[in-house]
């Protein structure tokens, strides 16, 4: 058989995996909009009715929507961790909102050298990459700042605690401070940011990874008139020097927050079509942990977690299942759902297959490119989905086939809580039957014990005081 010379060895490599890239040329863009702290049951295609939603709506229409998906963790930083690096919280690096100090102030806990991102994987196979929003895996001069972890360009917020705020006094291009003096929403122009470098890019493969704000409080936008009446109003008060600002409408900037982001995907989309690029990309919506319930924010009024139990914080379902949807028209060509269990620590591999790339060792995801490609399930099974959460206590959590446990007060052995879960019959978490199946619980604190390693960074053992 002869080959073409033209076709490299990458795209040999991908074209014996499925067909579907045919040349270095025709590797596929990857766009991936992550929100922050919006639930599952935020948007029209998973239930929502109060809040508009059309254009991820019509996402999930022509694409592949996912029911059983899970976010890296249940806040932040870890779940970012875990979707960057292939990891769960158990091996991850980042477990935890935690923070350090640099010679440039202090910002997050920042990924070392040792971890190797999606975007660095990208790079080497000719992406061009891009990160615009909210990083949270280190500031500027440390190993974890997005340009030394294979992301050619960066704009927004390098440290969580700076998100916060949609008027910031700067914000930070690539590792350069852009003066904005708090007089500009800083989403507006991280959008404008993203959209430029596909513009700037549209000639080569590129890796697009927008980490929006929204709807992650402050509740804050600048024009609430979309829904400025529509919602029975309890307003948010906040008399303190810290903490989330006073919303008088917060129903409606929460609505807006969301709806906006929505907005921003059919401006994507817009700009993807206008290059001709549509066709050829993978097109990703989630959210990185379950919804908040903080800065006046009333998740259960507009069902934001859907039919699950808990909020952003808990390892209840509510906190961890995530919304996710891809549309990718060369590959997914009608409308379709799963219940393949999938995570954010899946989305490494599964770009690592569709370019040809090896799978660094030590991730715990699995590919799910065959559910793209059509399988109603991935060949190859998560033995059990894991967490491990270090605030409020300390929490765990483990799945296995259906059945869940959680474990709560973990830096308090006195105090720790056990809850056994069938999740197969009880998918809101209602019934706690640990009493009445104690080998169950007992199968799956072992491996929970075996699921995760030790981490010099994050412990649930409380601080041991000096005697003065």
């Amino acid at each position: 058989m002869r080959i073409d010379k033209k076709i490299t060895g990458i795209a040999f490599a991908a074209i014996a995996a499925g067909g579907y890239v045919q040349a270095q040329e025709k590797l596929p863009n990857i766009v991936f909009v992550l929100a922050d702290d919006m639930g599952i049951g935020d948007l029209g295609c998973y239930g929502q009715t109060k809040i508009k939603t059309p254009n991820i709506d019509k996402l999930a229409e022509n694409g592949l929507l996912f029911t059983h998906h899970y976010s890296g963790s249940t806040v932040s930083a870890p779940s970012r961790c875990c979707l960057l690096t292939g990891k769960h919280t158990g091996h991850a690096y980042v477990r935890g909102n935690k923070g350090q100090q640099t010679p440039n102030g202090s910002f997050d806990l920042a990924l070392p050298k040792t971890e190797t991102t999606v975007a660095e994987i990208l790079k080497k196979k000719g992406y061009k990459t891009m990160c615009v929003g909210k990083w949270g895996l280190g500031g500027p001069g440390t190993e974890g700042s997005p340009i030394n972890k294979g992301f050619d360009y960066f704009f927004g917020y390098l440290s969580q605690s700076a998100a916060h705020r949609y008027y910031p006094d700067y914000l930070y291009e690539n590792e350069k401070k852009v003066m904005l003096n708090g007089k500009v929403y800083s989403h507006f122009m991280i959008m404008e940011k993203g959209l430029d470098f596909i513009r700037k890019n549209s000639d080569s493969p590129f890796f697009a990874y927008f980490a929006v704000t929204p709807p992650h409080a402050d509740l804050d936008y600048p024009d609430l008139s979309q829904y400025e009446d529509a919602f029975p109003e309890k307003p948010y008060i906040n008399n303190k020097a810290t903490g989330f600002k006073t919303q008088m409408k917060p129903k409606a900037a929460y609505a807006s927050m969301v709806s906006e982001v929505d907005k921003n995907v059919g401006q994507i989309i817009d700009l993807l079509k206008e290059k001709g690029l549509w066709e050829n990309t993978i097109f990703i919506f989630s959210s990185d942990n379950g919804v908040h319930c903080v800065g006046g924010h009333e998740p259960d009024f507009f069902d934001s977690n859907g039919p699950f139990r808990g909020y952003k914080r808990d390892l209840y379902e509510g906190g961890i299942r995530a919304p996710f949807i891809v549309n990718w028209p060369e590959v997914i060509k009608e409308k379709r759902s799963t219940d393949n269990i999938s995570a954010f620590w899946d989305f490494l591999p599964t770009v690592a297959e569709i370019v040809g790339a090896d799978v660094p060792e030590g991730v715990d995801g699995i590919s799910y490119l065959p559910v793209l490609k059509g399988a109603d399930k991935n060949p190859k099974q998560h033995e059990y989905i894991y967490y491990e959460f270090y605030e409020q206590g300390g929490k765990q959590s483990i799945m296995k086939d259906g059945w869940k446990l959680v474990r709560l007060n973990m830096s308090k052995p006195g105090k720790m809580v056990e809850e056994l879960y069938n999740l197969n019959n009880d998918p809101d978490e209602s019934e706690n039957i640990i009493a009445s199946n104690p080998e169950k619980a007992k199968e799956l604190r072992q491996l929970a014990k075996e699921a995760r390693t030790d981490s010099k960074l994050f412990s649930w053992k409380p601080k041991k005081h000096k005697k003065k």
